[in-house]
């Protein structure tokens, strides 16, 4: 991928084009009276207020890897629904592109749903061709890190360890972005705190240091039966605190130093169900 090492980068849809953008950072922007703290700046240089502009995916997403129960208080939290353990391979699916959506967008919550929750989680962005890698060379693969958002709606398992295509492969279900931060930017991947608000309260925190299966043994462990791409991405898991979440909450993920993540929970009547 052609990331700047020193950039963190963005895909936006604005004035009926499809933009590459990065993160612009001037105080206050006299001409406009804008606060720019969170403003970007197009390759042509306009610089654009983040509600300007529709966000997309932060990059060309190929395969999206997901894993489940990669932190051992979650394995905790869901004990009594599980039956794998840390010594089992690590648990991992697949998701369909239609399942993501950008930073500020809205995600549905269909009528018939009652526990559905929010996963923080960090995403491993692929940058060049892994097969068959070893866990040494594996972080020489990583392109860079984003925030991920993936709900799950409980009442759709039918197996209580290994999600169906209702519960994880919904459209718009995963929240991806905003920014593709270089690995160059991350000088470690594994202590990380993260945390998700709902309407402005804390209510899940974590630290990547506690993965069971850490990135470079996740890269190790796919590239020995799959070949990984350049913008693939890795969903590494969420730690323990997923609650109920409803039509009008605000759900912002975040995890130091990557982004801030921020997701509108909607009813099925904006989607017209």
């Amino acid at each position: 991928m052609s990331a700047h090492p020193l950039v963190r980068t963005a895909r936006v849809a604005y004035a009926g084009a499809i933009h590459q953008a990065v993160e612009h950072r001037s105080g206050l922007d006299l001409t406009e009276g804008l606060q720019l703290h969170d403003a970007l700046q197009l390759t042509d240089g306009r610089v654009l207020a983040e509600a300007d502009v529709v966000w997309l995916p932060p990059f060309e997403v190929g395969t999206i890897i997901a894993l489940g129960i990669n932190y051992a208080d979650h394995a905790k939290e869901l004990a009594k629904e599980l039956t794998v353990s840390a010594q089992d391979e690590p648990l991992a699916f697949l998701k369909a592109p239609n399942s993501l959506i950008g930073h500020r967008g809205c995600t549905r919550r269909p009528a018939d749903a009652s526990f559905m929750h929010y996963e923080c989680e960090l995403a491993v962005v692929i940058g060049q061709t892994a097969k068959n890698v070893s866990r040494a060379n594996a972080m020489a693969h990583v392109a860079g890190y984003t925030v991920a958002n993936d709900y799950a709606i409980r009442d759709y398992l039918e197996n209580w360890y290994r999600p169906n295509l209702r519960v994880k492969n919904r459209d718009g279900c995963t929240a991806l972005g905003p920014w593709l931060v270089p690995a160059g930017l991350v000088p470690d991947p594994h202590a990380l705190a993260l945390r998700t608000r709902v309407n402005g309260q804390v209510t899940q925190s974590g630290n990547t240091r506690d993965l069971i299966n850490d990135v470079p043994a996740l890269i190790e462990y796919l590239s020995s039966f799959m070949t990984l791409q350049a913008g693939d991405v890795i969903l590494t898991g969420t730690p323990e605190g997923v609650v109920n979440v409803k039509p009008g909450d605000e759900v912002v993920t975040e995890i130091d130093g990557i982004g801030r993540l921020v997701n509108t929970i909607v009813s099925d009547d904006l989607f017209g169900r």
